[in-house]
């Protein structure tokens, strides 16, 4: 009995060896699975914990140095200027978009304020002033993904509006994670502007 078994595995073992390298021969072998970073979830976005430790969301704040929404065709740095001093932010925006310094930093609740110059004009000489562009065709349920220096922040759209020149204030909730975008065409202005809310998706690897 025992040399009946004995044959039968050798036997088996032949078998398997043949067909595998019959399907090697015919490149009929199933691939690697390789990990998307850009697909790696660093946070859950439901209890807001993070494997970088319990406490690093309320401890570690990020400021944010790059936005973008594939599906306008936007993607700016930002800058974080410490002062809001009116001359020193309209100089900050000829960089690209800016985090007006008294909204929320990524990684807690709040509101991540961006403001962005945005111009249709025929002849644009500085490309600055199209740092916003298009951001009013953004859709509900779109992403926008802010970036620091270590990780992607997404956001899903859900709403677009025009703030009329009379608007003094927009709403920036407190409580959960929020973005809002902005046109500007100067802080000391007063004009009509678009402006775009999005709640908090998570947090992923920056590719």
């Amino acid at each position: 009995m025992a040399q009946r078994r004995f044959s039968f595995a050798l036997t088996f073992l032949a078998l398997f060896a043949l067909t595998f390298a019959f399907l090697g021969f015919a490149d009929a072998l199933p691939n690697a699975v390789t990990r998307d970073p850009s697909q790696e979830v660093l946070g859950s976005p439901v209890s807001g914990q993070d494997p970088r430790g319990p406490d690093y969301l309320a401890q570690n704040p990020e400021s944010p140095i790059r936005v973008v929404a594939k599906t306008v065709g936007l993607d700016a740095t930002v800058g974080n200027p410490d002062t809001t001093d009116v001359a020193a932010l309209d100089k900050a925006l000829e960089d690209g978009a800016v985090r007006y310094p008294t909204s929320a930093l990524l990684n807690v609740d709040g509101t991540v304020l961006l403001f962005g110059h945005s111009s249709y004009l025929p002849v644009v000489y500085h490309q600055y002033y199209k740092t916003f562009n298009g951001i009013q065709k953004l859709k509900t349920g779109e992403t926008i993904s802010v970036y620091s220096g270590t990780a992607e922040y997404r956001y899903s759209v859900t709403g677009v509006r025009v703030a009329n020149a009379e608007e003094e204030n927009i709403e920036l909730p407190a409580s959960g994670k929020h973005l809002v975008l902005v046109t500007c065409d100067s802080f000391a202005s007063k004009s009509s502007r678009y402006v775009v809310h999005a709640d908090f998706v998570g947090v992923f690897a920056a590719n």
